[in-house]
């Protein structure tokens, strides 16, 4: 089951992925909360459309803006609704 893991935390984890350009996007449920922080940072991409991100925080480490999301994705991106993608020094490992 594939998850995604920072500082030797999983902080994701479902056999429920969808592989886009090499990204496994996980249900947004199941992010943990308690580690996420809202970010400002937007990027757009053409065909996705317009992604926000959070920022990872625990136990005095972060890692800014390592998970990425496309709250209104374009209609050729639905597959990405409500999933969560990861960078950074986020692994995801099978």
């Amino acid at each position: 089951m594939p998850k995604a893991v920072w500082n030797d935390v999983v902080i994701a984890e479902s056999d429920d992925t969808v592989l886009v350009e090499g990204n496994h996007y996980f249900p947004r449920s199941t992010l943990r909360d308690d580690l996420i922080r809202e970010s400002d940072t937007h990027t757009v991409c053409p065909w996705k459309g317009t992604a926000s991100y959070y920022s990872l925080e625990d136990d005095g480490r972060s890692s800014a803006d390592a998970v990425w999301y496309y709250p209104e994705p374009k209609p050729e991106a639905e597959q990405v609704r409500d999933r969560v993608a990861f960078w950074k020094d986020v692994r995801v490992v099978d």
